[in-house]
């Protein structure tokens, strides 16, 4: 059996060691200092010589963990610029008025969260005092990323500048009547000031590190220098155990973003309760995020600790501080100094002796008050140390109240999320706390009053200089005028109107030589950003890497093992496509910050970002949300689409429903393309609303969803008959009838409409021609280019009828006079092509691909969920039969001849 306490083998014991004798000495050293000084003295040593060896850059792994107490200590902090007591005013007002709001609406009961932004506020007053760059010099700014509860203090500092006024902060999450506020950081909502949504969590600080990439991406991509730009991300330290949030640390190191800092607000509560109970979430994030290569600065302890550290003379005290589960730290915020002087300095006999020096108030003061995220001086110095670290991203670790300055009933007390009010008597006290001038006679009928010192106050004035000092206002949204881009020459679209004649082409192959083309193209080629989540060689995209490069920071420092080859690996600084490895959500964040560059930075950029459809809205729903929120535009692909096509992949591969949640997106214009002409016309029109002159009524602020298909086949030439790319746009065309198809029914032969969209069509293509040679049945063959558009036409065709105007929804317009029933098929479950069912006039059925997928041929699979040629014949028997147009015997034949 192995003993425990033996020294393990390590990474040392493989190299040869030069000198034993200096070896033994060095560990007799520390023996030594052991026995004589005991293992707290020698771990302290220990420690103290690896990070001088960090610091004077000898390769040694890096400390994951430091002492528990701020990385600054109260010497080396630089003085803040600034009137400290002025800004403390400013706070103090924006802490009233944030409550004030939420405690209002609160008896409409549309909550509001009142305690984040109370333990936060010196974090983000410091910034905008001092550090946020707005938007009114180099059009770019700072970007900030604000923690979705703390957003009544931005509010609230929105009023006191004069960007709000009372009754907006009365119609807090109450915005149906058009002058409210949204609950959270939400553009689309309220576009002039965010800019970026934060919730749902997670999402904030994925985007943050992504948006920071970008930023370097335009600047050595020569599209604008925006290295004066600064991403700063607010989050909680509950926030942080959402996958997301850690999920591209390594990205940011290995870039080496000093131009992001996270800032994360340890109040060390969570939702309903402490974020590590037992444990101590600032020690376990300081050691994933050194792990991860990122600078930590934490700002844990206020001034009033300066005493104590003065007479921690043995180290008791931090070591103290380090074994104190978080449980226990909200606990003493809550407890009086007899109960502190017991269960903090009564463990330890040299922390007892400390004790008898100290106050009763003064111990309070200490662990009921004094957290270094409260003071502007500790917070001011984690600032300005981070923005001028070079090499990599810092993040600031600021342990806060949650629920400070709002009175005993909210400080650390594992329900305050939950609180949405105070009362008056504890507003009275707040009040007397932060020394406002609000009398009693304010409060009328009980109602709390907001607070406003004058629009030409010392307070008003000082704050709005020091924002024009930074460059303007933030938060704050700007779209910048930009002129549309000019449409790519025609011929980029036109080629695919001819066809393919013999050649066997997939949709997928399609789309990508339609972007080679349109990458091309002088004025608005540079502006395309191809993303792609390590699946290039796939959708057949590989042709492109030498041509533009392959995006990074440190160009290609190698030679790439197919150098000689025409279609090399190449990577480079200037490079325009982002491959981001094996990341959907990573990719979705490149995807929001290139559509978005129109506002952030006034450049406008086209991304296309192409994926496995099964793993994109599946697996990035929400953050395709987040994209329509930050009013992002772009087109999203969705290769190997559809349920049958990917032979083999099986059910984890097999996209049936990728349209459906789609449909629930509102600012997604989703497409499921059967043709390569009609990839084009998709694209072409997406340009011209998303980047040039979109129609009057038309939202600009929308992205488009594109199925394409990895199944080659010949693609046929675009009809040459009026209103074709019209109806691709708007969902549907008349594609041929039996007759122009040249199958040359009998005379009135029954008649049925195929509509089928994707790669169904063309088994639906075939099922036309069986059912005119082998049962007399004459099928007109429709594309269903969008089952979604239409319907979402159809619902506004619906709503104007209501407001009294006659109009008639498109898709009924377009199958009005068709005969016989409607048979409608896709790739997908019928719930796809089901959408569009009400507004149907003719008796209308549905064929496709419903429950999970298996692997197979594809027509072993098409057979198995009855989408075949062969089951569309059946089908369509069926429906005739019903109706009596076809023998009730001929759907028995049918099964029968076709082995159904």
């Amino acid at each position: 059996m192995t003993d425990p306490n033996a020294i393990q083998p390590s990474a040392l014991d493989q190299l040869p060691d030069r000198d034993p004798e200096e070896t033994a000495e060095w560990q007799a050293s520390l023996d030594a200092v052991a026995k004589a000084a005991g293992p707290h003295r020698a771990a302290y040593l220990m420690r103290r010589t690896l990070e001088r060896a960090e610091g004077t850059g000898i390769a040694l792994p890096k400390l994951l963990e430091t002492d528990y107490v701020n990385t600054i200590p109260t010497a080396a902090e630089p003085s803040a610029p600034g009137d400290e007591a002025m800004e403390a005013r400013i706070t103090a007002w924006n802490r009233w008025n944030a409550a004030a709001m939420v405690t209002r609406g609160s008896k409409y009961g549309v909550g509001g969260h009142i305690a984040t932004f109370a333990s936060a506020a010196w974090l983000y007053e410091t910034g905008f005092n001092h550090f946020f760059k707005g938007k009114e010099a180099d059009g770019s700014g700072d970007q900030l990323y604000i923690q979705g509860h703390a957003s009544p203090g931005i509010y609230a500092r929105a009023f006191l500048d004069g960007r709000l006024n009372e009754q907006q902060l009365d119609n807090f999450r109450q915005e149906a009547g058009g002058n409210g506020l949204p609950s959270y950081p939400h553009p689309r909502r309220l576009p002039w000031l965010w800019e970026f949504p934060t919730v749902s969590m997670g999402l904030g600080p994925l985007s943050a590190i992504y948006q920071a990439r970008f930023n370097r991406y335009l600047t050595n991509r020569g599209i604008k220098d925006v290295s004066a730009s600064h991403v700063w991300a607010f989050l909680g330290d509950g926030e942080m155990d959402e996958p997301e949030s850690t999920a591209a640390l390594a990205l940011a190191s290995r870039e080496g973003l000093d131009n992001l800092t996270f800032v994360i607000n340890c109040n060390l509560q969570r939702l309903d309760g402490p974020v590590r109970a037992n444990f101590k979430i600032v020690q376990e994030l300081e050691a994933q995020f050194r792990g991860a290569g990122w600078n930590v600065v934490k700002t844990l302890w206020g001034t009033a600790w300066d005493e104590l550290f003065q007479l921690d003379t043995t180290g008791a005290l931090v070591r103290r501080l380090r074994e104190v589960p978080d449980a226990q730290v909200q606990t003493y915020q809550t407890r009086d100094a007899a109960y502190i002087r017991q269960d903090f300095f009564g463990k330890d006999p040299e922390l007892a002796e400390m004790a008898k020096l100290l106050s009763d108030d003064k111990i309070l003061e200490c662990f009921h008050l004094s957290r270094g995220g409260h003071e502007a001086r500790k917070v001011y110095a984690a600032y300005k140390a981070a923005v001028e670290f070079k090499g990599a991203p810092t993040v600031i670790l600021a342990q806060t109240v949650k629920g400070h300055t709002l009175g005993e009933g909210f400080a650390s007390k594992n329900a305050n999320h939950q609180m949405k009010k105070l009362t008056v008597d504890e507003f009275k006290t707040m009040r007397d706390l932060l020394e406002l001038p609000i009398s009693d006679a304010q409060f009328v009928d009980g109602v709390v009053p907001y607070g406003h010192p004058g629009a030409d106050s010392p307070e008003v004035r000082y704050l709005q200089e020091r924002r024009a000092a930074l460059g303007g206002p933030a938060p704050a949204r700007r779209v910048h005028p930009v002129a549309p881009l000019p449409a790519p020459a025609e011929k980029a679209f036109a080629s695919f109107d001819k066809g393919s004649g013999s050649q066997n082409v997939a949709t997928t192959m399609a789309f990508v030589r339609l972007i080679k083309d349109l990458v091309r193209d002088k004025e608005s080629g540079k502006r395309w950003v191809p993303i792609v989540p390590d699946e290039a060689r796939t959708f057949g995209m590989e042709s492109l890497f030498p041509s533009l490069g392959i995006y990074s920071p440190k160009g290609q420092t190698y030679e790439p093992v197919d150098r000689d080859q025409l279609m090399y690996y190449k990577e480079a600084q200037n490079g325009q496509i982002l491959n981001e490895g094996i990341t959907e959500a990573g990719s979705m964040a490149d995807f929001i910050a290139a559509s978005t560059a129109y506002s952030t930075h006034g450049e406008t950029m086209i991304p296309f970002y192409i994926f496995y459809s099964m793993f994109g809205w599946q697996r990035t729903a929400d953050q395709m949300w987040q994209l329509g929120d930050q009013l992002g535009r772009g087109f999203l692909v969705g290769a190997t689409a559809g349920r049958t096509t990917l032979t083999g992949e099986g059910l984890q591969h097999a996209d049936g429903h990728s349209p459906v949640i789609a449909a629930t997106n509102p600012a997604a214009l989703t497409y499921d393309p059967a043709f390569a002409y009609e990839v084009a016309a998709i694209v072409k029109d997406g340009l011209r609303r998303m980047y040039g002159e979109a129609a009057p009524g038309e939202d600009q602020n929308v992205f488009y969803y594109l199925t394409v298909y990895n199944e080659p086949l010949p693609q046929p030439a675009k009809p040459a008959v009026d209103g074709v790319d019209e109806g691709i746009v708007k969902g549907l065309y008349r594609f041929n009838t039996a007759e122009s198809a040249g199958l040359s029914p009998v005379a009135n032969a029954p008649r049925i409409q195929l509509l089928g969209s994707g790669t169904a069509i063309h088994w639906t293509l075939k099922a036309q021609q069986l059912l005119a040679e082998e049962w007399g049945v004459a099928a007109d063959v429709w594309s269903a280019t969008s089952w979604t558009e239409l319907r979402r036409e159809a619902l506004e065709a619906d709503a104007a009828l209501l407001r009294g105007e006659e109009r008639m929804p498109y898709v009924r317009q377009a199958l009005q006079g068709a005969e016989g029933p409607v048979l409608a098929v896709s790739d997908y479950m019928r719930q796809v092509p089901d959408q569009i069912a009400q507004w149907v006039e003719q008796d209308y059925s549905s064929l496709g691909a419903d429950g999970f997928g298996l692997s197979d041929t594809r027509e072993a699979a098409r057979r198995h969920f009855g989408v075949d040629a062969e089951s569309i014949v059946v089908a369509a028997l069926a429906q005739l039969a019903k109706r009596g147009e076809v023998k009730a015997t001929a759907v028995k034949e049918a099964r029968e001849k076709y082995g159904l």
